[in-house]
């Protein structure tokens, strides 16, 4: 398919195919970026979740944990009105008796989910940074993409490792190591071409009566075994930007490190009238904070999504 000319990304790095389908060469599955964020950058982010973290008052904090199990879900408001906010998430063993059973700075799960647009910093790499600006041009994935949902893992020592729909689905992860990423610590592992292969079985969702839930799409019973494949572990150093296909199996394995291992992240969706964002999704934008654009002008031609 021919583009114009590339203004971050290689032709190899734009064609990279690593799922083996000759058929969609432009569709990324995966990709790492080394040294996408200069030293500093990185420096000041870590800095800023730290400072974050040093300053929230956990006296005025609901004790909302953070689980990604089938079970026992966070459901609250203080949850599900987050996304233009800065909140935090505290482990699942990290509350006893209505109290922490450990430092705050060591509580918690991840801050989330308005970073991108509530501080400063956050919003500097994100929605003001021009390289950017770039690799989405470059990519081609999106007409006119909008971030939401960023986050800071705060991926705690000795610690082991939400959905988001469009139609038609147009979901990418942004993922940037602000801590060296390790096999010992929980670096991602990506199973390649798992995007074709993998059928989403549910949903999390808000639930009509409140909360959030799971929504079946495939009977467990009819729903796939998941596809056989090796994981392709990618360690990373501090400001590489990975950027993750919404449908690649991924997984973090447990921290068994003595440090955290700290990461940026966030998610681009395409917006209306390319795609229609799903009102189930637990994340709503609000009158007040709709999904900022990524782009100043649309892309005027794209790679079709799920091609």
């Amino acid at each position: 398919m021919a583009r114009g000319k590339l203004e971050y990304l290689t032709e190899e790095q734009v064609n990279q195919d690593t799922s083996n389908d000759s058929t969609s060469p432009c569709l990324i599955r995966y990709l790492r970026l080394p040294n996408f964020l200069e030293p500093g950058e990185v420096e000041a982010l870590l800095t800023r979740a730290k400072q974050l973290l040093d300053n929230f008052n956990i006296e005025e904090h609901p004790l909302t944990k953070f689980t990604t199990g089938d079970d026992n879900h966070v459901g609250d408001e203080y949850f599900l009105n987050s996304g233009d906010k800065i909140r935090f998430f505290l482990e699942e063993d990290a509350v006893e008796d209505g109290k922490l059973n450990r430092p705050k700075q060591r509580a918690v799960n991840k801050i989330g989910h308005g970073l991108h647009e509530q501080d400063p910093i956050f919003r500097k790499v994100t929605l003001e940074n021009e390289k950017m600006k770039s690799v989405v041009r470059d990519l081609r994935f999106h007409h006119d993409p909008v971030a939401l949902q960023s986050m800071v893992i705060c991926k705690q020592p000795h610690i082991g490792g939400e959905d988001i729909y469009t139609n038609p689905p147009s979901a990418l992860g942004f993922w940037i190591p602000l801590e060296k990423c390790t096999p010992e610590n929980g670096a991602l592992s990506f199973l390649p071409g798992s995007h074709l292969t993998a059928p989403i079985t549910k949903r999390f969702v808000r639930m009509p009566g409140g909360g959030t839930g799971f929504e079946q799409l495939i009977p467990p019973e009819e729903a796939p075994k998941n596809p056989e494949g090796k994981y392709v572990l990618e360690a990373c150093m501090p400001g590489d930007l990975v950027i993750i296909h919404g449908s690649v199996l991924h997984k973090s394995e447990r921290n068994t490190s003595p440090h955290t291992r700290f990461a940026y992240t966030f998610h681009m969706i395409e917006s209306p009238p390319y795609a229609e964002y799903d009102s189930k999704n637990w994340l709503q934008p609000t009158p007040e904070t709709p999904f900022p654009h990524i782009l100043d002008t649309p892309n005027p031609t794209v790679v079709p999504v799920g091609a």
